[in-house]
């Protein structure tokens, strides 16, 4: 469940590796457990360098807004604020657990929760892993790990429930299975199979949002086979 992970020289001296450890060492020493957290620590693990850093902690939306001088509280409804430091725009979200979903998009309401509660809500194994950059660890509650050593996509627990609770998880499966050149689970295929007519409630904007990204992928006319 823990273990060890040593990031390279290089992300670590990245501007934007270093802002986000700052605002985490502000978090700790306010009294708040707060983990980088989903897809950049996955590219690290494949020897990617990613695009933005997300942060995971204890503190709430409201004690985040007031340690830090410019915030944007763009998912406030969702414990989820961005913290605008040094140039780079960070997101920075509470460890929740969601409410029932009715929209096909977002849940109704969240609840505090445990690091591992929040690693068990989240879409896919790859995006349910956590580093803490002073103890070099990477904590992992739902075999991520596994999964991205096999090269495989998996949602976390049952992928009829994960798809149903938002549906645009559907595309975003086909595009990370295009885009990290991973095989797609077969539990989670038949659950896409089972649920891509349902894709229409999502709008059309996201919709074209997730298939612009396929596209501009380098071998993005598998997503489409």
């Amino acid at each position: 469940m823990h273990y060890p992970f040593e990031l390279n020289k290089k992300e670590k001296e990245s501007d934007l590796y270093r802002t986000a450890v700052q605002i985490i060492k502000r978090l700790k020493q306010d009294g708040h457990i707060t983990y980088i957290a989903g897809g950049c620590v996955r590219d690290w693990l494949l020897g990617r360098s990613p695009d933005d850093i997300d942060l995971a902690t204890s503190a709430s939306s409201e004690v985040v807004c007031s340690l830090f001088e410019k915030t944007i509280q763009t998912g406030i409804q969702f414990e989820s604020v961005r913290v605008i430091q040094k140039g780079y725009s960070i997101e920075v979200s509470s460890f929740r657990s969601d409410g029932i979903y009715i929209d096909g998009r977002r849940p109704i309401s969240v609840q505090k929760a445990s690091a591992k509660e929040d690693s068990e809500r989240r879409d896919f194994t790859i995006n349910g892993l956590f580093y803490c950059p002073f103890s070099n660890t990477i904590f992992d509650y739902v075999n991520g790990l596994e999964d991205i050593k096999k090269k495989v996509l998996r949602t976390i627990g049952d992928p009829l429930k994960r798809f149903e609770e938002d549906k645009l998880r559907l595309i975003r499966a086909i595009r990370l299975s295009s885009k990290l050149q991973f095989q797609i689970s077969n539990s989670t295929y038949q659950a896409i199979e089972k649920l891509s007519h349902t894709i229409t409630s999502v709008s059309r904007e996201r919709i074209h949002d997730e298939l612009t990204k396929i596209c501009s992928q380098p071998r993005a006319e598998e997503a489409f086979l």
